[in-house]
Order: C-alpha cells, then structure tokens, then sequence
C-alpha cells in the first residue's frame, strides 16, 4: 500500500512539474542575463545517430537565481507542432560558479539525432525555457535561449539528382588545400631548373654562362667550326697551341708538361693526353702521313682533346676515352 502512495505522489508529481514547465511566464529582464553559446562547428551534414554538442553559458545577476528544476531533461523527445522532432537530449552537465554579480552557468548539451528523410531537410535545437526566480520579491520569470538549426541529410540518395536544386546553402563552398602540391610543384620546378643548368653548362658551347669564355671554351668552338683535312687539322692544332699558351701563362712544349700540371693541378688527368697530343703536332706538322695510327680522325681526335682540356678549365673531371685516343 505504501509503495503504491509513493508511485502516486511521484507520478503527481512528475505530472505538476510538465503542467509548470508549459506556463507561460513573463521574460526577464535583458540586463539581469548575459549569455555565450558555442554551438557545433558545421550546421549540415548530419545523419541519423549523429551527436551534436552545444554549450551554453548563462550568467544570471542577483536577485534572480536559477531554478534548477527547469533545466532540459535527458531523455525528453522534442515536439514541432505535435509531431515528434527526432532530436533527443541525451545528456546534460551543470557546472556554476559565483561571480561579483551573480552566478555563471555552464550546460554541456549533447543532442543525438534519430530521425532521416529521402532527401537533405532542416532541423533545430529547440530553444530551451529555463526558469528564474527573484530572490527578494520571489517572483518567477523566464528565459529563453535561442535555438540553432542545421541540416540532416539522408544516408543515401533516391532517385536522379540534380546539384544545382540540391546545393544547401547551409553548405559553405568545399576549398581543396593545395599548399603541399605547390610546395612539391615548386621543388621539382627548382630541381629541374638546376639540372638543365647543370646540363648546359657541360654540354654548352656558349660563352654567357661562367667560366665558359675561357680559352680551351673558345678553342673547343673555333676547332669544331673548322673543316676535316688537313689544313683544318693544322689549324685545329695551332689554335689549341695558343690555348695551352694563354693557359700556363708561356710558351707549353713537351719538356715542360710536368711544370705546368705542378702549376694547374685540374689539368693532371690528361698528362698522357698532352704528351700524345704534342707527338701528334709534331706528326700533323712534319709527317703528315704518319698520324693515320690514331684509328680516328686526327680532327676529331683534337676536338674530343679539346672538351677534355675544356672540362679541367670548368673544375669538371674530364672523360678520358682510352679508345678513342688510342
């Protein structure tokens, strides 16, 4: 019998709470409250079993104090025109703290969303009543605090769609992030630059790039502008005598090689090279039937000699083809 009063008297109870929490009592005034909302990031998007977290931050001045029993209830599934909204309170946290001019209150409200439609439609958090009650005259007053709408969208599409009719403009425009593309593009940009550069100024015969005025750079373009026989051969040899002149600074025989490597170290790879090239001036100048043992074009062999000398001037490490000096 006493378990069944009890039932009773909560059920009373429950009962006289819902009819209070429905009347509609006057607004306080706006300079007793002060509020902050932070409400979720994105205001689209959200699908069936979603959970969107809203804070609210209510500062209420004396004389007013807030009546506790007002706050939104776990569990209460809201209605919008007798029909059941979809969007539950499934939790709800209060935490206040005293300030110099009344109280700060701190609700963390975590909503979950349960229902879905065919296409994209909106919904709100409703705006939720809370109650306040003049600690001198004790008289109960209200205040509202705004709702927020978004948008639920369907877990997947019926039918044709046509984006233009279904663009939301709760949606912001989508932006891709391309800084780490333009950083990768602009490396490989850079790296591609340096090495044609690269690549020019080994292989160019040009003059505008530095180092390439020198005189073996000049002599390598001079020799391959000049004809095969042997007056273009003869040429070639004199133009690079005066190339290995200008070079070591005097007059470069075959008895003062070593002296001029021990001056111009860069040039030490092709000791063999100059020693058969002034045995070749010698043959091109006095024999000219006995330089036919080179197995190639005595002028070509000098312009291949040429670049190698051309390389050492550029601080390069020259290709020294045995087989073709041979």
């Amino acid at each position: 019998m006493r378990t069944r009063f009890l039932l009773a008297l909560c059920a009373l109870s429950l009962a006289t709470q819902a009819v209070y929490a429905d009347i509609i009592l006057p607004d306080v005034n706006a300079k007793y409250v002060s509020l902050k909302q932070i409400n979720p990031t994105r205001d689209a998007g959200y699908v069936v079993g979603d959970v969107l977290d809203r804070t609210i931050i209510l500062n209420v001045k004396k004389p007013y104090e807030l009546v506790k029993e007002s706050l939104p209830i776990e569990g209460y599934e809201h209605r919008y025109r007798g029909q059941i909204s979809g969007i539950e309170l499934i939790k709800i946290s209060h935490n206040e703290s005293d300030s110099s001019e009344g109280v700060n209150h701190e609700l963390q409200l975590r909503y979950q969303v349960f229902t879905t439609g065919k296409l994209a439609k909106p919904a709100v958090l409703r705006a939720e009543i809370v109650k306040l009650r003049n600690t001198n005259s004790k008289e109960i007053v209200q205040y509202r605090i705004p709702s927020y709408s978004f948008r639920i969208s369907p877990l997947s599409v019926f039918g044709a769609v046509k984006l233009k009719e279904e663009m939301s403009p709760f949606v912001p425009p989508l932006f891709l992030d391309d800084q780490a593309d333009l950083v990768q593009l602009g490396l490989a940009i850079a790296a591609l630059s340096l090495s044609l550069l690269g690549l020019l100024y080994i292989l160019g015969v040009h003059a505008w790039l530095p180092r390439m005025g020198a005189p073996f750079a000049k002599a390598y373009r001079d020799i391959r502008k000049m004809p095969d026989n042997e007056a273009g051969i003869q040429e070639a040899a004199t133009r690079l005598h005066a190339a290995l002149n200008k070079t070591a600074g005097s007059v470069l025989f075959n008895n003062n090689v070593d002296q001029f490597l021990k001056n111009k170290p860069a040039y030490a790879p092709l000791k063999q090279e100059l020693e058969r090239f002034f045995s070749l001036s010698s043959m091109v100048f006095f024999a000219p039937v006995a330089h036919t043992h080179l197995g190639i074009s005595p002028k070509l062999w000098l312009q291949q000699f040429c670049r190698q000398l051309r390389d050492c001037e550029r601080g390069l490490l020259p290709n020294v083809k045995s087989k073709a000096s041979q």
